[in-house]
């Protein structure tokens, strides 16, 4: 019987976060392009400054009406035809609109991109926004409303950005509106915030794929070039304040099996040195299934099925005065509610006075920077980042640099990332679940005041 060798590793090949060109159109347009070899099927991220704190008052969800809006039809194709147009290109868009901007998303197969960037530049140029179009979203997205708010994920986050922001605070209130301020958006306010926010100086397009065959410049000429409209000052971005006083928020749901836990508060910016030591603790606290808060109150206590942690950027300025969320998410069963937010409390009071361990950070290097080639396999993924830095005000070459300083921070430094990230005395705590069975056991830990709200 032969046996054949059997195989072994080869060398291990160098990987950086794809490096993109930049350039400016005639229009003003901003483009970064990435050549990815292999990647038939390209990723456009274009990026609008249309942030949901310039959206009219009283008219929360206007940005998001408008996204969704941008595939309802041209002034040369129809819904229906705008639809079909970007079927026979084997082509998706999708749009949505969050604190930074508007961002629309398209995916298309490489031999197809003219065709496609084609339609994306009509939709961008000359929207038709009909009003019978609108009407619909706007019935959609009223029909969403109760849904989120029965989630108790979902009605968590909106609690904990109303506690935290001002209510003057774009950022206090839900990003997609409220029934009350979605009933008033018409097609006449769509149309008003696309022409005072959208066009083509304060936008960035990202392409990324396997540009092989296709020209690009020209197509680029010919599509997201020929959009013009008149040149903007950048916009004045409010301060953003927070109110982080320890103190517990419990939604009320009575009869609730379950609790769901969102603890959190606001912290530094992508901008900030401190990021990346911020980055490798905030994993090494939660994560990961092998994180310690998912050691405590997933193995050994069984209180949940996990717990997270987290920081999310919500708004970004050139000159660092941006915030991020800062949080701990994840739902346990309504008895051990106390014992379970007890134990999370030891987790970082002992994270505190002992720090991480060294072998702790060395994983957390490990799966942070050794994942990153997968996670960016796609064209679609490295275009979602780079579109991210355009939002965020960022260099073209910040995620590259991440992975280096990620790999270079220390033990120490990640400790006291994390502490500052998380401490113990400074987290509001949002609990939806049965306030009668959670209450009491609550008030119990001394973690701050506690409220009770309706649902």
């Amino acid at each position: 019987m032969h046996f054949h060798p059997q195989p072994r590793p080869g060398t291990a090949t160098p990987w950086d976060f794809p490096a993109p060109g930049r350039e400016v159109l005639p229009n003003g347009l901003t483009v970064l392009r990435c050549h990815r070899p292999g990647q038939q099927v390209v990723a456009v991220e274009v990026s609008l400054a249309a942030p949901l704190e310039a959206e009219p008052a009283g008219l929360d969800g206007v940005a998001t009406i408008m996204a969704r809006a941008f595939s309802e039809g041209t002034d040369k194709l129809s819904a229906e035809d705008f639809t079909a147009e970007l079927e026979r290109c084997g082509a998706t868009l999708d749009a949505h609109a969050d604190h930074p901007g508007v961002r629309l998303s398209l995916e298309v197969p490489a031999s197809r991109l003219p065709k496609a960037l084609g339609l994306l530049a009509d939709a961008l140029r000359a929207p038709a926004f009909p009003d019978n179009e609108i009407e619909r979203l706007v019935l959609n997205r009223l029909d969403e409303i109760p849904h989120e708010l029965a989630n108790p994920a979902r009605r968590a986050a909106m609690a904990l950005s109303d506690a935290l922001f001002p209510a003057d605070s774009r950022m206090s209130r839900p990003r997609q509106g409220t029934q009350e301020t979605v009933e008033r958006i018409d097609a006449a306010s769509v149309r008003a915030f696309y022409e005072a926010h959208v066009r083509p100086a304060t936008a960035t397009a990202v392409v990324v794929g396997d540009l092989t065959g296709v020209d690009l410049d020209q197509a680029l000429a010919d599509t997201l070039g020929a959009w013009t409209g008149s040149p903007a000052e950048p916009r004045p971005v409010p301060p953003v304040s927070a109110d982080d006083t320890g103190r517990v928020i419990i939604v009320d749901r009575p009869g609730a099996v379950q609790t769901q836990l969102l603890i959190g508060r606001t912290g530094a910016d992508r901008h900030e040195r401190v990021w990346p030591a911020q980055v490798l603790g905030t994993y090494c606290l939660g994560g990961t299934l092998t994180s310690r808060l998912d050691k405590v109150l997933r193995e050994e206590k069984g209180y949940t099925y996990g717990v997270r942690a987290f920081a999310q950027v919500l708004r970004s300025t050139p000159d660092g005065r941006g915030t991020a969320m800062l949080a701990i998410s994840g739902s346990v069963d309504t008895p051990n509610t106390g014992p379970a937010l007890a134990d999370l409390w030891t987790v970082l009071r002992t994270l505190a006075a002992e720090g991480l361990t060294d072998t702790e950070r060395d994983v957390a290097v490990q799966n942070l920077v050794g994942v990153a080639p997968l996670k960016y396999e796609t064209a679609a993924a490295v275009a979602g980042t780079l579109a991210d830095q355009v939002e965020q005000h960022l260099a073209d070459d910040f995620q590259a640099r991440l992975y280096e300083r990620l790999a270079e921070t220390g033990t120490v430094e990640a400790t006291a990332a994390v502490v500052a990230a998380f401490p113990a005395d400074r987290l509001v705590t949002v609990l939806v679940g049965d306030a009668a069975e959670i209450a009491e056991p609550v008030k119990a830990l001394g973690i701050g005041e506690v409220t009770v709200i309706s649902a």
